[in-house]
């Protein structure tokens, strides 16, 4: 592997001055509040779960035990976050926000949420989808998908011919791990072709997991009303299974449905798919209603999920 040239180093260099101060990473306060940079990630972490130990939070930012020690020390002081003894380990304490710490996060959220919009706004469609694809693509190749694990993957927005896979490999797995026939792949491909005719890129979207190069998982989120998202066709390929790739999709429509103002997420499954039932309890969803049924030359149990934002 060649060494890297100064000029890709000054490169990397130039826009990391650029979108930091576009940002607003410089300032003061993050995004006018009381918290550093630092201070603001931590929240962030602790407002996207109900628990966590400082142990995981360390780990999962890269930070010094210590120094997120002295973090959290700072926002019990402030009444930002609540400690509670593990019920299954004595040994750890569990964080969680409260009431004035969820407060302060939906501030900063909301305000990250409007300058981004704002940012983006400027945009066309297409160029927001170049955007965000190119995003994915560096953030794939820093976290090493080149030469990196094997195991690490990008998560990439759709781009022309990869419904057309998502309704080929949903027909060819169904009917190989469940023995459904060709009527599941023709609702597939009805919905992939409702999908892209009426496709709304601030309301609806499609991401695709690749990894070393090839499509190993995807998930659409699409508009069911002013108020309600649906997650629709989550796969992820057998050999790829275990790595994390489902839950990963189904955060990444999380994320987005809180950015496009949704309230609720709600999907359709059947209780034979138990692998991914396991990843939306996960994921906070919940059982609302399910009902027997005969589809795909199969009896089956529907069920339909929903989890509030």
């Amino acid at each position: 592997m060649s060494p890297p040239v100064a000029q890709d180093i000054a490169a990397i260099r130039r826009f990391s001055r650029f979108y930091t101060q576009r940002i607003g990473v410089l300032h003061e306060g993050l995004l006018d509040s009381p918290l550093s940079l630092t201070e603001g990630r931590v929240l962030y972490e602790l407002g996207q779960r109900p628990t966590a130990t400082a142990a995981e939070l360390a780990d999962d930012l890269g930070l010094d035990r210590g120094y997120l020690s002295r973090i959290l020390r700072g926002f019990a002081e402030r009444g930002l976050i609540d400690r509670q003894p593990s019920e299954t380990d004595g040994r750890q304490t569990l964080l969680s926000l409260t009431k004035a710490g969820r407060a302060l996060f939906g501030e900063i959220d909301a305000r990250s949420h409007a300058e981004i919009g704002a940012m983006l706004d400027r945009l066309t469609a297409a160029d927001r989808v170049r955007l965000v694809e190119a995003l994915s693509m560096a953030e794939g190749l820093l976290a090493g998908e080149q030469g990196g694990s094997k195991n690490s993957c990008i998560i990439r927005p759709h781009r022309a011919g990869d419904l057309g896979w998502i309704v080929h490999r949903h027909g060819a797995l169904y009917a190989q791990e469940y023995g459904w026939d060709l009527t599941f792949e023709a609702l597939v491909a009805e919905i992939a072709a409702q999908f892209l005719r009426s496709f709304d890129p601030g309301r609806e979207a499609c991401w695709i997991a690749e990894r070393a190069g090839e499509i190993v998982g995807s998930v659409l989120l699409v508009h069911h009303s002013d108020d309600v998202a649906k997650l629709r066709l989550l796969y992820v390929e057998p050999r790829a299974r275990g790595l994390g790739i489902g839950r990963t999709l189904v955060d990444q429509c999380l994320d987005f449905a809180r950015r496009a103002g949704y309230r609720t997420i709600t999907l359709w499954t059947n209780d034979i798919l138990v692998a991914a039932r396991r990843i939306y309890q996960a994921a906070s969803f919940h059982l609302v209603h399910e009902e027997p049924h005969h589809s795909f030359g199969h009896d089956l149990v529907a069920q339909t999920w929903e989890r509030r934002l």
